[in-house]
């Protein structure tokens, strides 16, 4: 009694293989007991995996169910770690219009960050709640269908149907491409304030930048005298009026204006991203200090707020 039959076209072997042994595995649930027979045929570019039930131990109203349930729950994997790749490339090429390489792989990166943090596309891959969430939404519609219908064309079901997933990406693509483009004009600033740093004659010798912890920075000069925040450069204050100008902005402006031959950073949080934005722009300007007088009398007086509050 035949089930169902999955039909894969302009798959690789590899793939096709791959749901074969997916289906194997999950639809067995009846194996042992030899009442379902799964068979995959392979011709030229077409691939056919057939799932059938063996009567007379087989039973329609029970087993059939569990096999759908079990098939729809596999193929909702499937499309997820081997196919959801393309229907992203495929939204931001036709869509979204975006042709160029780089610029495709850079929104892709992002749909990754989004769909499964900083995980890749691969089997297993990404068991998140987003994750979890995308795969019920296919299955319900591979469960209804498979349920009526017993010639399953992957390709047709992918063009023509899930258009709840397809909606999800094409949203998830939409943001990729604002943060895209948002990191762009980031980096196309930051390279215009490295420029701006490298032609600027050192001013000062070197200044400390004191980390207090959030966006709590002390600015000390070779006297150890703390400085005042100078007036922005009018090069700099053009390019950060384009943007929302924040505590990192007024920082960075702060030392381009000052000009330092060196910058030492003493922080707890090296990896804070302002600290990586410094050491971006500055380059080989920068020191990041790991613990010297300076920071034992800053953590001293930390301690002290501490233990007077």
């Amino acid at each position: 009694m035949k089930l169902f039959t999955v039909t894969l076209t302009k798959r690789t072997d590899e793939q096709a293989d791959r749901l074969y042994r997916l289906l194997q595995s999950s639809c067995g649930i009846l194996h042992h007991k030899e009442h379902i027979h799964i068979a995959l045929d392979r011709r030229k570019g077409l691939y056919r995996i057939e799932v059938s039930g063996v009567p007379p131990g087989f039973r329609l109203k029970e087993d059939g169910i569990r096999v759908y349930k079990a098939a729809a729950d596999v193929l909702a994997d499937y499309v997820l770690e081997e196919e959801e790749r393309e229907l992203l490339l495929k939204i931001i090429k036709q869509d979204f219009n975006y042709k160029q390489d780089d610029e495709v792989e850079g929104i892709l990166a992002f749909c990754r960050q989004v769909l499964y943090g900083e995980g890749e596309w691969s089997e297993g891959a990404g068991q998140t709640e987003a994750y979890l969430r995308r795969k019920q939404k296919i299955i319900s519609e591979f469960y209804e269908y498979l349920e009526v219908y017993t010639e399953f064309d992957l390709n047709g079901f992918l063009r023509f149907r899930l258009h709840a997933y397809k909606d999800e990406l094409r949203d998830v693509v939409e943001y990729a491409i604002d943060e895209f483009v948002m990191d762009r004009q980031y980096q196309e600033f930051i390279s215009l304030l490295q420029y701006f740093v490298y032609i600027q004659e050192a001013k000062i010798p070197f200044v400390h930048l004191i980390h207090k912890g959030g966006s709590d920075f002390l600015l000390l000069n070779e006297q150890m005298e703390s400085m005042e925040t100078p007036e922005m450069d009018a090069v700099v204050t053009v390019e950060m009026l384009e943007r929302e100008i924040n505590f990192e902005d007024m920082i960075i402006s702060t030392l381009i204006t000052v000009s330092p031959q060196q910058i030492y950073i003493h922080t707890r949080e090296p990896e804070l991203q302002v600290i990586k934005t410094i050491k971006q722009i500055f380059e080989n300007r920068v020191e990041l200090c790991g613990y010297c007088r300076l920071c034992h009398n800053l953590d001293r007086g930390a301690a002290a707020e501490y233990n007077k509050g």
